[in-house]
C-alpha cells in the first residue's frame, strides 16, 4: 500500500548554490534551518529592489528509509518550486522541471541508500529567465522564490495509481452517469490486475464497480463506470455537497494500491444567455486573486491559503475568483470546493508568448494544471491563453485541443483584451477596462468580439489600473473607488449578453518597477495586500444577502475638513438592510432609502445621504416651507452646488424669509450648519439599519471622536502541529476611536512580542497603514499557548493563541 510522508519539516538552506553541494558536501554551520513552504528572501512590504530574489539557491533535506522499502517506487513530490530547478539524491541528477506553478516527481527510486542516510538536494533557480513562462517580457506581478509549495514522499508498489479523472454526466437528471478514468504505472511486467471503483458519502459506500484488467507496463488509462446512480445532492453554491471516489488496485486479492479524491455532481456551462449552474441562470459576480503576501511572497501553509477563499465569499459575497494569472495553491482550490465557489483557472503568462520552446512549456502547463485540478467540482472554465497576450492560432489551437482532450467535460476560456481577437475557445473572455468613471461600464459583446452573432461572453478584468486606490487614499477617491465598482457589479446584473464580471482585483500585491505606483504595489485591490478592507471591499459585501451577515458601512469620514469645499454631504451608505434611520447628536433626522433609480440592478443598493437637517430646521418657518427648504438642499447637494447659489435661489429664500419676517443670512446661516458645513459643532451620527421593519445594526460615526486603544485580532484562537507543513494565522492590527472604529489617518509604529511556541512570518516592528495592519504568526512544532502582545506609541493590548 502506499505511503504519503510529508517532508517540510528541517531543511538546509543557503542563498547560493554551490557544485560541491550535490554531492552531499554540506557544511550545516553555512546553511539555516527552514521548514517549507518558504520563500528564498523575505522581502520589505514595499520600496525594495525586485532583483533581491532572482538569485540560484540551494535547499537539502536528510532522508533515511529502512530496508522494508526495497522493491517499492519512492517519488518525492514538489508541489511548487520557483521558478525552475534540478533535483540531486547522494549526488546524482534525478530530474529538472521548468515553471513554478504546476507540480513535478523526482523518481528517487534507483539511488537510495536503504538503513543509512540520503542527501536530496534542490538547486533552486529563482531568476525570471526569459525562457519559461511568464517571463520573455515584462509581467505585472512577482514570482518570488524558493519551494514555496509543500513536499511530500511517496512510496508505492512497483504497479500503482498515479492519478484518477472524473467525468460526471446527467447531474439533472434522476440517473446519473460517473467515468472514472484511472491512470496506473506499471513498472514491472504486463500483468492481471482487479481495478475497483467505489463512491462514497462520507465513508459509506453508495456504489461500487471493479473490473479484471489487463495492465500493460508503463503508463496507461484504464476507464471504469458507473451507471444509474440515484438520490445524489448537487455540488451548488449554497450546498457544496462532496463526494469521494475511492480506487483499488488488487493483486490476488490484495489491495497494493488506493486512491482517493473529492468530486461533486454538477452541471456548469456558459451559453450565449449566460452561465447556468445545475440548470439555474447565475450570473457571476467575482474577483481576480493573485496568491502573494507581504515579506513571504508566495510562501504561505494550508489555513492562510483557505483563509483567502472564505473572504472572498463569507466577507465579500461572490461566487467566483479567477486564479490570475496561474494555477494556485491546492489548499487555496480545496477550499473553493468546500465552500462553493467557482474557479476560472488558467495558465502561467502575461501578454508576451515566447519562441517554439517557450510554447512547449506553456502547453505542459496546460496538461499539468488539468491533470491536477481535474476532479474539482469548483472549476468550471480552464484558462488556455497567455493573459493578455496577442492571438497566435498555431499556438492556441493546440493549447485548445489539449484540453478539450483532457477534459471533455469542461469549457476552454481565453483572457484577451484585444477586441475582434482570434476566438478559438468556448468562451470568449475579456478584460473591459471601458469604464473611466462616465456612464459607459461595457463595451458591447459585438464591439468586443466582431461577430454578428451572440457568444458564450465573460467579462474577465474591469477597474484595477483604471483607479488604483490606496486604502489611505483622500475620501472622494476612497468613495469613487467603490462606485466604480458598484456601476460594474450593477452594469453586468442588467446585461443580457454578459454572463458575469470578474473585476481586478481582490488583494493589492507587489509588483514590478514598470508597474503600480513606484513602491512596488498595485494599489487595485478592493482589499489591501494584508487583507483589510477598503470601502471597495463594500461594494460586493453589501449585495449578500442579510442571512450570510448584515453589512452597514458608511463610506465617509464624516468630517468636513475631508471634503473639498468643506461638509459632509452627500455620502452614501453600503448595507444590505432595507433601509436606514440617522440620528444627528441624538435627534432623529429621517429615513433613508435605497438608490433603485440610479442602481437598477442591484440588490442592495447604496443608500444616499443628501441631507442631515431635522425636522424642526430650528426655524421660525411654517411646516411647508420647511420641507421645501429641506428639497431645496437636496437638490442642490445632488448637484455639488450647495455654496453657489444663484440669483433664483436667493429669490426662493427670500420669499421664505419674509413670509416669516426674518433675515435670508438667518436662513442660510442654519442650512449651512445643519447641513455639515463649517461653523457648527462637531457632527455625530449614528445609523441604525432596518430588515423587515426591525433595527438590527448600528452605527457611529463623526467628528467628536479620540484614538481609543489598539485591538488585536487573530483570525483563529486554535492552531494545530498535527499539520502536513507549519500552521500560521493572521492577526489584524487596529487603532481605534472612542466609537470604535479604525482612525484612518493614523500610521503610527506597532511592535509585536510572542511569548509562546511560536514566531512572527515577517517583521515584528511595522508601521499601520490607514490606522490598521496585520501580521501573520507560525506554529514551530511544538503545543503550548501563545501570548501576543502589541504595543504602539500610547497603548498596548493583547490576543491568546492555543497550540494544540
Amino acid at each position: 500500500m502506499r505511503q504519503i510522508k510529508f517532508i517540510n519539516s528541517n531543511w538546509l538552506y543557503r542563498a547560493e548554490f554551490k557544485e560541491e553541494y550535490i554531492n552531499g558536501n554540506i557544511n550545516e554551520n553555512d546553511f539555516t534551518k527552514v521548514d517549507i513552504p518558504h520563500t528564498n528572501i523575505e522581502l520589505p512590504y514595499n520600496y525594495f529592489d525586485e532583483r533581491e530574489y532572482q538569485f540560484i539557491s540551494c535547499y537539502a533535506k536528510r532522508l533515511n528509509l529502512d530496508s522494508n522499502n526495497k522493491g517499492k517506487k519512492i517519488y518525492v513530490d514538489f508541489e511548487g518550486v520557483m521558478l525552475a530547478c534540478d533535483v540531486y539524491l547522494n549526488g546524482n541528477h534525478i530530474t529538472s522541471h521548468k515553471g513554478g506553478y504546476t507540480p513535478f516527481s523526482a523518481d528517487i527510486t534507483d539511488f537510495i541508500k536503504y538503513d543509512e542516510e540520503n542527501i536530496l538536494v534542490v538547486k533552486v533557480d529563482s531568476t525570471e529567465r526569459k525562457d519559461i513562462p511568464p517571463y520573455g517580457n515584462v509581467v505585472d506581478y512577482l514570482t518570488y522564490g524558493g519551494i514555496y509549495r509543500e513536499v511530500s514522499l511517496r512510496i508505492v508498489d512497483q504497479t500503482h495509481i498515479n492519478n484518477i479523472y472524473t467525468r460526471t454526466y446527467n447531474c439533472l437528471e434522476e440517473s446519473k452517469k460517473l467515468e472514472v478514468d484511472v491512470e496506473i504505472n506499471n513498472c514491472g511486467n504486463d500483468d492481471k490486475f482487479n481495478v475497483s471503483v467505489q463512491l462514497l458519502d462520507n465513508e459509506n459506500v453508495l456504489y461500487s464497480v471493479e473490473k479484471e484488467l489487463e495492465i500493460n507496463k508503463d503508463m496507461s488509462i484504464n476507464t471504469l463506470q458507473i451507471d444509474d446512480i440515484k438520490g445524489l445532492e448537487l455540488w451548488d453554491l449554497d450546498n457544496p455537497k462532496l463526494y469521494s471516489v475511492k480506487v483499488e488496485l488488487r493483486k490476488d486479492n490484495e489491495v497494493i494500491d488506493s486512491y482517493s479524491d473529492r468530486i461533486g455532481f454538477r452541471d456548469a456551462k456558459f451559453t450565449t444567455e449566460g452561465f447556468y449552474l445545475n440548470g439555474k441562470l447565475t450570473k457571476i459576480v467575482g474577483l481576480n486573486r493573485h496568491q502573494s503576501y507581504p515579506y513571504v511572497g508566495y510562501a504561505m501553509p494550508e489555513r492562510v491559503q483557505k483563509k483567502d477563499v472564505e473572504i472572498l465569499k463569507y466577507d465579500l459575497g461572490l461566487n467566483l475568483v479567477r486564479t490570475s494569472h496561474y494555477p494556485q495553491s491546492r489548499h487555496f482550490l480545496d477550499r473553493c470546493d468546500e465552500v462553493g465557489i467557482l474557479v476560472f483557472e488558467e495558465i502561467p503568462g502575461w501578454q508576451h508568448i515566447g519562441d517554439l520552446d517557450w510554447q512547449a512549456l506553456a502547453i505542459k502547463d496546460v496538461e499539468d494544471m488539468i491533470k491536477r485540478d481535474y476532479n474539482r467540482p469548483s472549476v468550471i472554465l480552464w484558462g488556455v491563453r497567455i493573459n493578455e497576450s496577442q492571438d497566435n492560432h498555431d499556438f492556441y489551437t493546440r493549447t485548445n485541443k489539449l484540453a478539450r482532450e483532457l477534459d471533455p467535460v469542461r469549457q476552454t476560456g481565453g483572457v484577451r483584451y484585444i477586441h475582434k481577437s482570434e476566438f478559438l475557445e468556448d468562451v470568449f473572455t475579456l478584460n473591459d477596462f471601458a469604464h473611466n468613471g462616465g456612464e459607459r461600464v461595457f463595451i458591447t459583446q459585438k464591439e468586443a468580439t466582431g461577430l454578428d452573432y451572440k457568444v458564450p461572453y465573460l467579462v474577465t478584468e474591469s477597474n484595477g489600473h483604471m483607479y488604483p486606490t490606496k486604502s489611505f487614499d483622500h475620501e472622494a477617491k476612497a468613495v469613487e473607488h467603490a462606485h466604480r465598482h458598484l456601476r460594474v457589479i450593477n452594469e453586468v446584473l442588467g446585461s443580457e449578453e454578459i454572463s458575469g464580471t470578474i473585476s481586478w482585483c481582490a488583494f493589492d500585491y507587489n509588483t514590478h518597477s514598470c508597474f503600480g505606483s513606484g513602491d512596488k504595489i498595485c494599489y487595485h485591490g478592493v482589499m489591501d495586500m494584508f487583507r483589510n478592507k477598503k470601502y471597495a471591499a463594500y461594494s460586493y459585501a453589501s449585495q449578500k444577502d442579510c442571512k450570510d451577515g448584515i453589512v452597514l458601512e458608511a463610506i465617509t469620514e464624516a468630517c468636513r475638513g475631508e471634503r473639498d469645499g468643506g461638509g459632509i454631504i452627500p455620502f452614501s451608505i453600503l448595507t444590505n438592510c432595507d433601509y436606514v434611520k440617522i440620528y444627528k447628536d441624538g435627534e432623529y433626522i429621517n429615513e433613508y432609502h435605497p438608490d433603485r433609480n440610479t442602481y437598477k440592478n442591484l440588490e442592495h443598493p447604496p443608500i444616499n445621504v443628501y441631507h442631515i437637517l431635522s425636522s424642526d430646521l430650528n426655524l421660525p418657518v411654517s411646516d411647508e416651507d420647511k420641507n421645501a427648504i429641506r428639497n431645496f438642499v437636496i437638490n442642490k447637494v445632488k448637484t455639488g452646488n450647495l455654496v453657489d447659489l444663484t440669483p433664483e435661489d436667493y429669490n426662493f429664500f427670500g420669499q421664505i424669509a419674509a413670509r416669516a419676517n426674518i433675515t435670508v443670512p438667518m436662513i442660510l446661516g442654519v442650512v449651512y450648519k445643519l447641513a455639515g458645513g463649517w461653523g457648527e459643532k462637531e457632527n455625530m451620527l449614528t445609523i441604525e439599519g432596518y430588515i423587515n421593519g426591525e433595527a438590527v445594526i448600528s452605527k457611529t460615526i463623526g467628528e467628536l471622536r479620540w484614538r481609543s486603544g489598539i485591538e488585536v485580532i487573530p483570525d483563529d484562537t486554535v492552531l494545530s502541529i498535527d499539520k502536513t507543513s507549519y500552521d500560521a494565522t493572521r492577526v489584524v492590527v487596529k487603532i481605534v476611536d472612542s466609537l470604535g472604529n479604525p482612525l484612518k489617518f493614523n500610521n503610527e509604529f506597532v511592535e509585536v512580542e510572542i511569548d509562546g511556541p511560536a514566531k512572527v512570518m515577517g517583521p515584528s516592528k511595522f508601521g499601520l497603514v490607514a490606522g490598521t495592519s496585520a501580521f501573520w504568526i507560525r506554529t514551530i512544532g511544538e503545543a503550548g499557548e501563545v501570548k501576543i502582545k502589541v504595543k504602539g506609541m500610547y497603548f498596548e493590548s493583547e490576543a491568546k493563541i492555543d497550540i494544540i
